[in-house]
């Protein structure tokens, strides 16, 4: 799968999108896949601070539970509420599925993040593909 260019990347397999000043947050193609099927995700609250690089919840497979980092530092203005009842969302549409909307207090965090090209080297050297 192709990664989207107008997204950036995290080493933890989190992406975001801009759109002025609110970033868009979900899971990479890659994380989805390593996962298998998603059965819960626990996201932060509207209102809610999130941290660069600090965790803001977790998504829940039949596998494993991993841990989600935010991209960027900033207030929650928006939590994808569908994923409650339909957490596999994810699974079929990673890069269209997102988990939270944040309001960036740091907008220079996003020129910090990969971009697709170094985000999909990096996939292939942690997978040794």
């Amino acid at each position: 799968m192709a990664y989207p260019t107008n997204y950036r990347y995290t080493k933890e397999h989190e992406w975001i999108v801009l759109e002025g000043k609110i970033g868009t947050i979900g899971i990479t193609d890659y994380a989805q896949n390593s996962l298998g099927d998603i059965v819960y995700v626990d996201a932060p609250k509207v209102g809610d601070t999130v941290t660069a690089n600090q965790t803001f919840g977790s998504v829940e497979s039949v596998k494993a539970v991993s841990d989600l980092y935010s991209p960027v530092s900033g207030t929650v203005t928006a939590v994808n509420e569908s994923l409650k009842a339909t957490p596999d969302k994810i699974n079929e549409g990673p890069h269209d599925t997102w988990i939270i909307k944040v309001e960036l207090s740091d907008p220079a965090e996003w020129d910090m993040l990969l971009d697709a090209a170094t985000y999909e080297k990096f996939v292939s050297e942690e997978t040794g593909a």
